[in-house]
Formats: C-alpha cells, sequence, structure tokens
C-alpha cells in the first residue's frame, strides 16, 4: 500500500512514545481515525462508521500494543521472514490482520458457540499465514484456535488407491472426491457443538508418507475451542451450471477436458452439507488466477536453493493445470467474490502475495448500477 511507510512510522512510534496511563495525543488519534476510514470499501467490511471510527482505534490500538512484541519474533520464527519484511508488515497487521481478528471474536460473542470461519483460497495465496497470524492474535484476546485444513481430510492412501483403480483420471489428491467428506462433516459438527471439557480427535493428514502420496497421521486432541479456521483451495465453493462447460476457458479445451470438469463439478455436491457448517466465509483472491503458477514456481525454487528436491517447471505446469481443469478459478472462485450469500469478505491477493483491496459483496454496487 502507497501510505504504509507513514502508518508503520506512525505505529511504530506509538509503541515507545504513548504516555504510561495510557493516553494519546488526540492529532495521533485523529490520524489514525483518517487512515482507518480512507479505504471505504474496508472500512465497510469491517462495520466501522464515522461515528464508531474513534473507540475502534482505541481498541485496536490496545491490541496492537499487546501483539507487537510477539508479532516480529513470531514472523521470523513460524513463517521464516526477515526482520525487514516482518518489520513492513505491521501495516498489514494494523490495517486487516487485527481488524479481522476483532470482527471474528464479536462474532463468536454473538453466536454464543464456537465460531467456524472457512477460508478459500488457491496456491499462494496466503492461506496458511494468515491463519497463523489470526491465532496468534486471538490467543492474545484469549480465545483458543482450531486450525483445520480441506487437507487435513484426505481419504487414506489404501481408499485413495482404490478410487485411482476406479478413476484413473484422479491420479492427485486434492480434487472433489478424494476427500472423507462425512469425517470433515463429523469433526466440524463435534467442534460447533463441544462442551469445552471434551477431548475432539482433529484429523491431521502427513504428505511425507508412501513416497509423497501421503496418508493419515495421529489426530491431534484438542478441547474448548472458540474459533475454528477452516483453510482450503476449494472450501465453500459450490457446483456451477454444467452448460459452463461447453465454453470453458483454458486448460479445458478437449471434449475429455470438459467431461473430467462435469464430473469433478457434480462431485462438487457432495460437499455441501460440508460448508453448511461454516459461519463465515472469506475468499483471497489473486488480482490474476494465473499467478498460483507463478508463486508455485517459485515455492520450487526455494525449495531447490535450500538443498530440498523439488518439482520441474514442466512438472509443476502440468500439476497445476489438473487443478485449473478439475475446478477452474473463473468459474467457481471468481463468481464467489460477487456472491453475499456465501461470502462476507474478499482480500484480493498482489502479485508480492500484499493484500490489496478488502471489501464485503454486500456492499458492492448492483449490475444496474
Amino acid at each position: 500500500m502507497d501510505n504504509s511507510a507513514p502508518l508503520i512510522e506512525l505505529l511504530t512510534g506509538l509503541i515507545t512514545t504513548q504516555a504510561q496511563d495510557g493516553s494519546l495525543d488526540g492529532s495521533i488519534l485523529q490520524e489514525l481515525e483518517q487512515a482507518t476510514l480512507a479505504d471505504q470499501a474496508r472500512a465497510q467490511a469491517f462495520g466501522i462508521t464515522r461515528e464508531t471510527a474513534g473507540q475502534v482505534v482505541r481498541d485496536r490500538l490496545r491490541l496492537f500494543r499487546a501483539v507487537y512484541h510477539q508479532f516480529i519474533p513470531f514472523c521470523q520464527h513460524r513463517l521464516g521472514w526477515a526482520v525487514h519484511d516482518s518489520q513492513a508488515r505491521l501495516d498489514t497487521l494494523w490495517s486487516l490482520w487485527l481488524p479481522l481478528a476483532m470482527q471474528l471474536v464479536a462474532d463468536r460473542q454473538t453466536l454464543g458457540r464456537p465460531l467456524v470461519q472457512g477460508i478459500l483460497g488457491g496456491q499462494g495465496t496466503g492461506k496458511t499465514t494468515l491463519a497463523a497470524i489470526l491465532t496468534l492474535i486471538l490467543n492474545q484476546l484469549g480465545y483458543r484456535v482450531c486450525e483445520l485444513s480441506i487437507d487435513d481430510l484426505y481419504k487414506t492412501y489404501a481408499d485413495r488407491q482404490v478410487l485411482q483403480a476406479q478413476d484413473a483420471r484422479l491420479k492427485w489428491r486434492g480434487p472433489p472426491g478424494t476427500h472423507d467428506v462425512d469425517l470433515g462433516l463429523s469433526v466440524l459438527q463435534q467442534l460447533r457443538q463441544a462442551d469445552p471439557q471434551t477431548p475432539i480427535a482433529i484429523p491431521r493428514f502427513d504428505k511425507s508418507l508412501h513416497n509423497g502420496a501421503g496418508d493419515r497421521a495421529e489426530p491431534m486432541m484438542i478441547s474448548g475451542a472458540d474459533i475454528v479456521l477452516f483453510e482450503g483451495w476449494f472450501v465453500g465453493t459450490r457446483p456451477v451450471d454444467p452448460q459452463v462447460f461447453d465454453a470453458a476457458p483454458e486448460p479445458i479445451s478437449t471434449e475429455s477436458d470438459r467431461q473430467f470438469a462435469r464430473d469433478i463439478n457434480q462431485a462438487l455436491q457432495a460437499y455441501l452439507p460440508l460448508w453448511e457448517q461454516l459461519d463465515r466465509l472469506m475468499v483471497l483472491s489473486p488480482t490474476d488466477y494465473r499467478l498460483s503458477q507463478q508463486w508455485r514456481r517459485e515455492a520450487e525454487q526455494r525449495m531447490k536453493a535450500s538443498g530440498r528436491s523439488g518439482m520441474s517447471d514442466a512438472d509443476i505446469d502440468a500439476f497445476v493445470l489438473y487443478f485449473w481443469r478439475s475446478l477452474h478459478p473463473e468459474l467457481f472462485i471468481t463468481p464467489m467474490c460477487h456472491q453475499c450469500d456465501y461470502v462476507d469478505l474478499v482480500i484480493e491477493i498482489q502479485p508480492n502475495h500484499a493484500p490489496g483491496q478488502v471489501y464485503c459483496p454486500q456492499h458492492l454496487p448492483s449490475d444496474g448500477g
């Protein structure tokens, strides 16, 4: 964001200059209020008005001060960021991660039971990073978080071997049909209705088993979760009209591609009961869906540079195109960014992975103007 440097400087200065009694210079508060209201779409998405901005800034500043000293080392040791990069993300901490965490807390309090937040985003959009930072903030606020990925719900290795024998097109785990939906439904229902004292087995999946084919690992036992962050590359997506595949975008180009897309679209129907367990859904939407291919290449290059094995560019392309053929982002994810019935928040992701526009589909102008 163009104004991030001044805002970071102001916020960092407040850590050392704020009075011991917590009071603030009125001009500084006003500056922060103006910055908070400057992005109208973002302010609307977080329910901030001119009348509430002052209190919002005070509450957010208290949380910022509480989290600040944990944030930099957390980013270094948990996320592997350099100190400079961690400092540069203080703007995102202030303008996105803190208000999002505060919104989740408010919704959790309104519900009076554990909240299930869905996070939809493709490769490289930052789902794991977002979940980790939200967990840090929410823990600071006294809330226990359960992180769950759609990947944790894969069928067992043995079951997927049977599946591949039945349908050779399911050569990679990931598309609808390769997950144990009943397991996911059971886990989310337990989490939503849980007695705080009753442990719940949270499934975990180890992708390194069976030479990379992956298999179930020992589940993690958790009790008393207040907020569930359920993320995945198609979490919350819904079947589309099969006719769209008659003129689908690349790489859905042959009749066999179109049939595969139709079959996966049909398989998505079985996931709807799982999505019904979501209380909220946010979408991490790249400014161009094709960035995921570039991001995957960069990730593999970093792995190779560190001495670990990685996929070749040709293998990456085949892998990415396979998933675009199964659930094409332009057909399944892009339209959801305008569907207020299902989506509560959209965070656009820029080519450098930083968040761009943040908005609620409910506040978008209608097609009729």
